[in-house]
């Protein structure tokens, strides 16, 4: 299996900007530039984009592992949060943290948070990052 984004830049890094893809259609040209990743316009940037890679990943990731303790849940929230540091005279990708809610009819928080940390590490996008990845993960009330 092999799926495929793609991004055009034009221009300089400051004044230049670029357009992201996805072989699926999902994203087709979508505007990116300096101001948007490093600055306060709206729109997305390649930080966001990991982060809601990874967040997708790991709330399926998490779904296949309840499900090998015979659990299912009603609805998991993942939301990552990238940090992304200068460094080395660029910039880094140093951290995700991500914060996990769930409903999980029949799970304790213990063993909900056992698997959620095998979740966290055997996830794919995990697995790809050259970051520190800390969780809050909880069940819902």
């Amino acid at each position: 299996m092999k799926r495929t984004g793609s991004a055009v830049w034009k221009g300089d890094i400051k004044g230049g900007q670029g357009t992201v893809s996805t072989e699926s259609g999902v994203l087709e040209e979508v505007n990116y530039s300096f101001s948007k990743r490093f600055g306060d316009e709206a729109g997305t940037n390649p930080e966001e984009l990991i982060g809601a890679a990874h967040a997708a990943c790991f709330s399926m990731a998490l779904s296949g592992a309840l499900g090998g303790s015979d659990l299912t849940a009603d609805e998991i929230t993942t939301s990552a949060q990238v940090t992304v540091v200068p460094a080395d005279g660029g910039f880094a990708i140093t951290a995700v943290h991500l914060t996990v809610r769930a409903t999980v009819p029949g799970a304790d928080a213990e063993t909900f948070l056992k698997i959620a940390e095998g979740a966290k590490a055997g996830c794919p996008v995990s697995k790809v990052l050259n970051a520190e990845i800390t969780m809050d993960a909880a069940l819902n009330d």
